[in-house]
């Protein structure tokens, strides 16, 4: 059954590491890779990733992204959404220090924020405004 608009911006918003999906060019399948992202019902997805990869490359030729986040429990449960780069910016400290502090415990931020900054060279974070969205829940999953 497709969610209401409330549930999938809702579902959005919990911290599931998502699959990020863009066009990679020509004779090539889309890059498909795992990412931690950040939603607040209504607004804009932001990801945060390296200035010089691939997959930021990648977008900015595109223009546009996908996410797909799922679970399998409580139910089968899942939510896509596709939409343009609205904007690119440099990423802070305070970026790095929010989308850690969704996906990780609180008594590992510090350590991994600091080494982030250290290791993982320039980042930026791009924004993409929800465009398309396709959802569902599929109820409880039978036992087999």
């Amino acid at each position: 059954m497709a969610l209401t608009r409330e549930e999938r911006e809702t579902f959005l918003a919990e911290p599931h590491t998502a699959a990020l999906a863009v066009d990679a060019g020509a004779g090539r399948a889309p890059l498909t890779v795992p990412v931690w992202y950040q939603y607040t019902p209504g607004g804009d997805v932001w990801i945060l990733t390296g200035r010089d990869s691939r997959k930021n490359r990648l977008i900015g030729a595109a223009g546009r992204f996908a996410l797909l986040v799922d679970r399998t429990e409580p139910t089968a449960r899942y939510v896509s959404v596709e939409g343009p780069v609205v904007g690119t910016v440099p990423a802070t400290a305070e970026h790095v220090r929010e989308i850690t502090s969704r996906y990780l415990p609180a008594d590992r931020v510090d350590r991994f924020v600091d080494y982030s900054l250290a290791h993982h060279g320039e980042q930026v974070i791009v924004r993409m405004r929800p465009e398309r969205w396709v959802s569902s829940d599929l109820g409880s999953l039978p036992d087999v």
